[in-house]
């Protein structure tokens, strides 16, 4: 029983950085109308995004990097490259913490640079035509 045991912990220990990693190639679908900036949480709701003041949506849902919610005050104060959407009331309502690897590919930062590309859903790629 216990040689049982320490078999199944020693293949979880190996499965985890294994299970990590796929999840970091899973691609994320965001929304076309998603715009890329950068994101300070404040006390919820207050925030910075791209340097100017905003606020939450009473409820905004922040996602991390694995794509698992997290609460505002676990990233409280720090700098976050996202991708985020906005309500029409203009708060900020769905939020993505970007990985390296989508942050490598090209997004619209504004609505303006959004109307003049074109975007592919399929991929998760914006073109400029």
């Amino acid at each position: 029983m216990h040689r049982c045991l320490v078999t199944v912990s020693a293949l979880l220990a190996l499965a985890t950085p294994v299970f990590a990693h796929a999840q970091e190639l899973v691609q994320r679908n965001f929304p076309a109308h998603a715009l890329r900036g950068e994101l300070v949480v404040g006390v919820a709701p207050e925030a910075h995004l791209n340097g100017k003041p905003a606020r939450l949506s009473p409820g905004a849902r922040i996602r991390g990097t694995n794509n698992l919610l997290l609460v505002p005050t676990a990233v409280t104060g720090q700098k976050l490259a996202v991708h985020y959407t906005v309500e029409h009331l203009g708060l900020i309502h769905e939020v993505w913490v970007l990985r390296p690897d989508e942050l490598a590919k090209r997004w619209p930062k504004t609505a303006m640079e959004a109307s003049q590309w074109v975007f592919d859903p399929v991929a998760q790629v914006w073109a400029k035509p």
